[in-house]
């Protein structure tokens, strides 16, 4: 959605998709906002609660059943086991994606891995194509006045154009671009704490290949999963970056991590919105 300044001013409820890497402050951002007149939308919380909820349950039940004290349990119905999902706490959709490698430091087969991303992946598209309907909710059931579509940093790797029209038609995209320091210290934080990640099927190929060839590797049981994380992220940090900046030159506004650090408000949202508006 491409609007004027006059336009966005005008645009009595406002609807805003936010596009970046993970820990650029989209969420932080949306928390600030839902205090005033934003309804927030969580992609990924919504992933969790509703897309993945089942097959998130069976693989805790699955490892549960390992064990001879809580099988017997579950078996009898004597226990139960529920997601205990917030917006703050995804740990929940993050292990079920996992991680590739060696099985004995907890990583996943290769097919094992590629079924959990599949998934993902389709559950992120139907995540997405739920905001038209949450944006009705936020006004007719909660009185929100505005939404904000907390996407994932996924998102841009959907290579899904239908749900890309479905958001551009309800909502302006906005792009939170990494500053270079900012660049560093996302990928530092990878490091050093490195997470399971959504891959497009092709660069998860492109780049195994590439990662088991580096490291004399035959088997991918021989990977260690925390190794390969760490590796990868780089690369598919600066292969979204085109897909991010494509989405938001042709649908939407960039801006920057650092001018979003000095958003403090609904007022200075607003403001900054303006302002990437006039730059574009």
């Amino acid at each position: 959605m491409k609007l004027s300044i006059e336009q966005f001013r005008n645009w009595e409820h406002k609807n805003i998709t936010l596009l970046g890497m993970s820990g650029v402050g989209k969420t932080r951002l949306s928390n600030m906002l839902r205090e005033g007149s934003w309804f927030h939308y969580s992609g990924d919380y919504r992933i969790g609660s509703r897309y993945l909820d089942e097959a998130i349950l069976d693989n805790i039940k699955q490892q549960a059943m390992q064990v001879p004290f809580l099988r017997d349990l579950l078996r009898s119905d004597s226990i139960y086991i529920a997601n205990n999902l917030t917006f703050d706490n995804l740990q929940p959709v993050s292990s079920f994606m996992g991680k590739l490698g060696n099985p004995e430091r907890g990583g996943l087969p290769l097919a094992e891995f590629k079924r959990r991303q599949d998934l993902h992946r389709q559950a992120e598209i139907a995540a997405m194509r739920d905001v038209p309907d949450f944006i009705r909710k936020s006004q007719d059931i909660y009185g929100y006045k505005n939404f904000i579509n907390d996407a994932g940093g996924s998102v841009c790797e959907l290579d899904d154009d239908e749900t890309v029209q479905l958001l551009t038609k309800q909502t302006l995209f906005l792009y939170i671009q990494a500053t270079e320091a900012d660049e560093k210290a996302l990928i530092a934080r990878a490091e050093n704490a490195p997470k399971p990640l959504y891959y497009r099927e092709a660069f998860l190929d492109e780049h195994l290949a590439r990662y088991m060839q580096e490291h004399n590797l035959d088997y991918v049981a021989q990977i260690d999963p925390d190794d390969y994380v760490r590796w990868v992220f780089p690369h598919l940090f600066y292969s979204r970056i085109p897909r991010y900046e494509a989405i938001a030159k042709t649908h939407g506004y960039t801006v920057t991590t650092t001018e979003l650090a000095q958003v403090t408000d609904e007022q200075t949202f607003n403001q900054l919105i303006e302002t990437a508006i006039e730059r574009n």
